[in-house]
């Protein structure tokens, strides 16, 4: 088979020209086009404007033989983590040529693309190199030729461009959207099979769906602190932003809140999509693993790994080496760095009152970690109104571990209030696997 992978929301003429360019390889070979057609959320993780059964009639209007949905993968991982599993996908569905567009020519991409194939991690790709996605694919798509013996034949076209500028998806969109029509100048953008089946969706009033907006505000405006953490992809900074800019009463105020936390627009959409789908760090993990067994997930980005880089990177902290130098110099080291804790106990911060209340309730007594105002880890302990909040006391280093997995976005952090040498202690659990006797979430394709 040819494969292209897209999210087509619209179909517009530069994507005409892949499909085109598929084709004809196909044709040469007596091959199937194949789409593989990002359903649910786009691979910037937001909600489409123009839904799925659309695009994919679309696709074969112009001439592909089937269009294969991938669900379930862009609300809940980054691309770093979602590329290698539908470029796993394509290969056991036996897609052998892949077409692409890109400014620079194949030779250019393969190059840039060394680097990352070397270090077996495609997480940070330069915003400034040309064309990252397409280097992140033909990187992970080299990458995979270990575990298949085989891999795609890329076919690089030229971008079209109109005016010196490659056509927008996000400007065709919002072109429509304006007066909820296409504009003559935006019909020269695309084909006349995507117009005719435009219309018709905007007459039926079946594009631009928004979120669930109601939802998404309902747990951003009540949701507490040990609550938002156990959601994937919102990190101690933007929690504390939350919690501080309550009430959220729009968008807009949900993205400025996420923009003070450091948040770029990619992690903002796939945060609020993990809201709104109330995709738990759980859930991520399990994922995760359920691939790294599969040997899609490249070892360098392995939840051992993530883990073992946190630990590594704050035992540097304490040497008084700065965070970004330790996490370069964690990427140039070889095979292991040495044990890391997986448990941790930690002492609290009672006074005689509190000791006494928990004495007589510790086997009832839940807790959850969480970041408070200041920035520090703490802990909620609580049954029914009785609610004690205090800090945590471990040392420098153990602090700082613990800080880099919460803000890891997907590592679950569990903890259990204990009686030790008779005081109170938290017992805090790293969780680095999921139970295998739970459901496994397996391959989100449809296909």
């Amino acid at each position: 088979m040819i494969g292209i992978s897209a999210d087509f929301d619209p179909v517009h003429n530069g994507h005409e020209n892949l499909i085109a360019k598929a084709r004809e390889i196909a044709d040469e070979n007596g091959d199937k086009v194949a789409i593989y057609l990002n359903k649910g959320y786009s691979a910037n993780h937001g909600p489409f404007f123009t839904h799925y059964e659309a695009r994919k009639e679309m696709a074969l209007k112009l001439g592909a033989d089937k269009v294969i949905p991938i669900e379930g993968l862009h609300h809940r991982l980054t691309l770093s983590y979602s590329v290698p599993i539908r470029i796993a996908m394509m290969i056991e569905d036996g897609v052998v040529d892949y077409v692409d567009a890109a400014d620079v020519s194949k030779k250019e991409i393969g190059d840039y693309s060394k680097r990352f194939v070397k270090q077996g991690i495609f997480i940070g790709i330069d915003r400034n190199l040309p064309n990252r996605n397409v280097i992140r694919w033909f990187a992970v798509n080299e990458f995979l030729k270990k575990k298949y013996n085989r891999n795609m034949n890329f076919h690089i076209i030229p971008e079209l461009k109109v005016n010196e500028s490659k056509i927008s998806g996000r400007n065709i969109r919002n072109s429509i959207t304006q007066n909820m029509e296409i504009p003559e100048e935006i019909k020269d953008l695309l084909p006349k099979s995507t117009i005719k089946i435009l219309e018709r969706e905007i007459k039926k009033n079946n594009i631009n769906k928004l979120r669930n907006w109601k939802d998404i505000l309902h747990k951003l405006n009540s949701y507490s602190r040990s609550d938002l953490m156990k959601i994937a992809y919102l990190n101690g900074n933007v929690i504390n932003e939350i919690v501080k800019r309550r009430k959220h009463h729009d968008f807009e105020s949900v993205w400025g809140t996420f923009r003070r936390g450091n948040y770029g627009p990619v992690l903002t959409r796939l945060a609020i999509s993990s809201i709104e789908e109330n995709v738990k760090r759980e859930e991520v993990l399990r994922l995760i693993r359920t691939y790294e067994s599969n040997g899609v997930v490249p070892p360098e980005q392995s939840i051992d790994k993530v883990i073992e880089r946190a630990w590594y990177v704050a035992s540097e902290n304490q040497k008084g080496i700065n965070a970004a130098v330790a996490n370069k110099s964690f990427m140039e080291i070889k095979g292991n760095v040495g044990d890391y804790p997986l448990k941790i106990t930690s002492g609290l911060n009672l006074t005689s009152f509190e000791s006494e209340k928990i004495k007589k309730n510790i086997d009832e007594l839940k807790t959850e970690l969480y970041i408070d105002a200041n920035g520090k880890i703490a802990c909620q302990i609580k049954k029914g109104k009785f609610k004690i909040k205090t800090k945590l006391k471990l040392p420098k280093d153990e602090v700082t571990y613990l800080r880099y997995l919460i803000d890891s976005h997907f590592i679950p952090i569990r903890s259990k209030l204990i009686k030790k040498d008779k005081n109170f202690r938290i017992d805090i659990e790293i969780i680095d696997k999921f139970n295998e006797n739970k459901r496994s979430l397996g391959k989100y394709s449809n296909g």
